[in-house]
């Protein structure tokens, strides 16, 4: 792939991605929350309209509401986004839902050739939790073997599909300096730092510090945080250049509490941020460009 040139105009735009259900997110946690092919492109078209230029998706199951791998379900649901929303660029998840194995979460990847995908760094604890009493309600491992990170990596450049590298900590950040040297990447890379997942690091200005001075020149990077890691660490982003996903699969609701009215409500909140930073935000267009996309 052939690196775009990017005025440093562009650079300092803002890039805001909608992740708008995740695999934990239901219905009885906050209505908005998509199931049925149709509620993913509304809500996506919502998104769109308040600022997004990506929409970051796990596709559900319209009878049960469950994330699922199941191409017949996934199509659908992609192709009402792209109908509904021409421009809004779509990046899927390869981590899907718990359990399944390597080949279940690149297929789908490798069959609707989204703009971007997930590309998840290293093999960690993964837990719903408790904050408040350190109590654990879920747990799996989840898996991330260097190989899975090689071969995912050339699968995605195969297909033309951007990777958004995710780092739930500087372990996964190692990684991706390590196996960087087999040049399975096309550069430059891009980043999301994770924040708040049980099992990763917390958002604090230390810990995004560290992960911001160790992304490699000329490496773009957003940012996402879990429940109440989502605000500061998307401000803290916005101050220092990097971009911003907001959105009910990290949380469900706003700074002051209430339930969310849906993703693009959050989204609204983003524009302010990235406005009171003095930045612009940039077109699905632009975001091509600054991602450094293929198409």
């Amino acid at each position: 792939m052939k690196e775009q040139q990017v005025s440093e105009a562009l650079k300092e735009k803002v890039v805001i991605s909608a992740a708008l259900t995740g695999a934990a997110t239901m219905k009885h946690q906050n209505e908005a929350v998509p199931y049925t092919p149709e509620e993913f492109a509304e809500e996506s078209y919502k998104c769109w309209k308040a600022g997004a230029s990506i929409v970051h998706i796990h596709v559900r199951d319209p009878e049960t509401g469950m994330s699922t791998e199941d191409l017949s379900l996934i199509r659908p649901t992609v192709e009402a986004i792209r109908d509904k929303c021409p421009d809004l660029l779509i990046n899927m998840s390869t981590a899907i839902r718990p359990l399944l194995n390597a080949e279940q979460r690149i297929a789908p990847i490798r069959e609707m050739k989204p703009d971007m995908a997930s590309l998840n760094t290293n093999s960690m604890n993964f837990a719903l939790a408790d904050h408040a009493t350190g109590d654990i309600m879920f747990e799996i491992v989840f898996e991330n073997t260097f190989q899975m990170l090689v071969d995912f990596a050339k699968e995605m450049r195969e297909h033309q599909v951007k990777p958004e590298l995710e780092v739930y900590d500087m372990g996964g950040l190692y990684n991706v300096l390590l196996v960087q040297k087999q040049g399975i990447f096309d550069e430059p890379l891009h980043f999301q730092f994770v924040f708040g997942v049980a099992g990763g690091v917390p958002y604090s200005p230390g810990n995004f510090a560290r992960m911001y001075e160790m992304v490699p020149d000329g490496s773009s990077f957003s940012v996402c945080g879990v429940g109440p890691n989502q605000f500061a660490a998307n401000l803290t982003s916005a101050g220092y250049g990097g971009h911003l996903r907001v959105g009910l699969e990290d949380n469900t609701r706003m700074p002051n509490k209430e339930l969310a009215k849906g993703n693009y409500e959050q989204v609204e909140w983003a524009v302010r941020v990235a406005e009171l930073c003095g930045r612009e935000v940039a077109t699905p267009q632009e975001a091509r460009k600054i991602f450094n996309l293929y198409r």
